[in-house]
């Protein structure tokens, strides 16, 4: 198996945790999803002047590609660390978990702060952990699943 088919592995079931600890974490605290990857959709349709449609079939188009933006980000993340552990033969659990994790947050969080849907300067301390914990999580789930197939 090459290395890109793990790099997608990898990244698969680091989103796949990831998802997974943000629906907890909704479901524990009862607190609403974010809605930034439906506005990030948005703002690049409109950018690039292409029309979602109307109303409802809209809201299903920015829902379904905002979910495929995160896994593009989560199998990009992963790739893109797969391209640097090959290089170096490998990384330890914590330094493969922190890369991993950082490169996911930084993959979802620099383009939409770049279109101004989201300030991180602004973000309260609730926030940052909700967003940098599923991270880290992905960053192991991504680790594990990489090693796994070493």
């Amino acid at each position: 198996m090459g290395n890109l088919t793990k790099a997608v592995i990898a990244g698969a079931a680091g989103t796949t945790a990831l998802n997974a600890t943000t629906y907890l974490d909704m479901a524990v605290r009862a607190r609403g999803g974010s809605s930034t990857p439906e506005d990030t959709v948005q703002k690049l349709a409109d950018e690039v002047n292409i029309s979602l449609g109307e109303e409802d079939e809209a809201e299903n188009r920015k829902q379904g590609l905002g979910a495929l933006m995160g896994y593009g980000t989560g199998i990009g993340a992963a790739l893109c660390y797969a391209a640097l552990a090959s290089r170096r033969g490998g990384t330890s659990w914590p330094v493969g978990v922190l890369t991993l994790g950082t490169f996911a947050l930084l993959g979802s969080n620099v383009p939409m702060t770049a279109l101004g849907i989201t300030d991180p300067r602004a973000w309260s301390v609730s926030s940052w952990v909700s967003d940098i914990v599923p991270h880290m999580i992905y960053g192991a789930a991504a680790y594990a699943a990489w090693e796994q197939m070493r």
